[in-house]
């Protein structure tokens, strides 16, 4: 089989690190893939990171489209639509960063169209050992059943510093803030521990003035049975902290708790006392010739870009990445029951089940059905 060659469709901060976890993993012979083209509405960046990570900067999306085997899309998020769908109707199998786009009608569009080639989501948190031990732990039923779950994530506001993308401060391409852009995570996580919530209820502000963008988001998930998780998502101004989170869940019989969001290591207090999980990193990510200040990060990314890789090399056109666009639509599900709730006051809002639709029949507005589930908010 030839070596697969990969398009990069933008070329920023999240398309760089992307850029740079697939060449580790090339070089060290990890993948039987490569960086082949580069796209960008800036056309310097595409040249750059074909320059220090390999392939040819292309002259338009389609031309990229041409060259590859495969498709990574990380542009800002309202190009995902683009993106993705023309990808998608020339079969080509695709790896989609979060968030899936800004509106949900247009989240049903991608995810309708990634479902229709092999594809895998960025939410990289399901590739965390420490928030899978948790998950494991939680779902085994060995402490009781959880009670309370209080999740918190801040950054310092990503258009300046490390992460420099002015975009995400226009709600035309980010769809929105901290809950959506940074969050969406955070959501992905709590359901994958928890469950789909019975409602949920949040209040958003804009406190730097970013007309439509959300730096302070808190949201309660209600579940039945009584559990309950709070998520508190900060963009601040304190340029020392890059990106921190903190989860904390309170079951009957022990408190589970993490400052770090990939290894840990996972606290577990019961009456016994106290246990320290310490996650493990992939055996392979040793061979990976990077500064040892961003091993772990670059980790994060590689591992499910390689697992991806390795699904495409086994299964062809039947390889499904995880997460799937299923799993990230049930989080832009609740996402967007968290932000008509805010609108509302912090009524409690009754999300949908996610569901794939085809864009034909991808609704104007998911309010609507929601409220006919039995949403509080009018």
């Amino acid at each position: 089989m030839m070596t697969i060659r990969i398009g990069m469709v933008g070329c920023g901060h999240i398309g760089t690190v992307h850029a740079y976890a697939l060449q580790q993993l090339s070089e060290h012979g990890l993948i039987d893939a490569s960086l082949a083209a580069t796209f960008d509405s800036d056309p310097e960046r595409a040249a750059r990171v074909a320059h220090h990570h390999g392939g040819e900067p292309a002259e338009s999306l389609d031309a990229l489209l041409d060259e590859v085997d495969v498709v990574w899309v990380c542009t800002w998020t309202a190009g995902h639509v683009e993106a993705v769908g023309l990808a998608a109707e020339r079969g080509l199998p695709v790896f989609c960063e979060k968030p899936l786009a800004p509106t949900m009608p247009e989240c049903e569009k991608v995810a309708a169209a990634l479902e229709r080639v092999p594809h895998q989501v960025g939410l990289v948190l399901r590739w965390s050992p420490v928030f899978a031990k948790a998950a494991e732990i939680v779902a085994s039923g060995r402490f009781g059943r959880p009670l309370a779950t209080v999740m918190r994530d801040d950054q310092y506001f990503p258009i300046q510093g490390f992460y420099g993308s002015t975009w995400r401060s226009d709600a035309a391409l980010a769809g929105g803030g901290t809950l959506i852009e940074h969050s969406i995570h955070d959501v992905d996580v709590l359901r994958w521990i928890l469950g789909d919530p019975a409602s949920v209820s949040a209040h958003t502000a804009a406190t730097f003035g970013h007309t439509g963008i959300d730096d302070v988001a808190a949201v309660t998930f209600a579940y039945e049975g009584g559990s309950v998780a709070t998520l508190t998502s900060v963009w601040h101004q304190i340029l020392s902290r890059e990106s921190s989170r903190r989860l904390e869940v309170f079951c009957e019989e022990a408190m589970l708790s993490t400052e770090d969001d990939f290894l840990g290591p996972l606290r577990v207090q019961t009456s016994d006392g106290v246990e320290e999980i310490e996650g493990e990193a992939p055996e392979w990510a040793g061979r990976l010739e990077v500064p040892e200040v961003f091993r772990n990060a670059i980790a994060h990314y590689a591992a499910p870009s390689k697992a991806f890789l390795d699904a495409l090399v086994a299964s062809g056109r039947g390889a499904r990445g995880h997460p799937s666009a299923g799993d990230a639509l049930a989080a832009h599900r609740l996402v967007d029951a968290a932000y008509r709730s805010s609108e509302h006051g912090g009524a409690p809002v009754i999300p949908l089940a996610a569901r794939v639709v085809g864009s034909a029949g991808a609704r104007d507005n998911g309010s609507s059905e929601d409220r006919a589930a039995g949403s509080t908010d009018t």
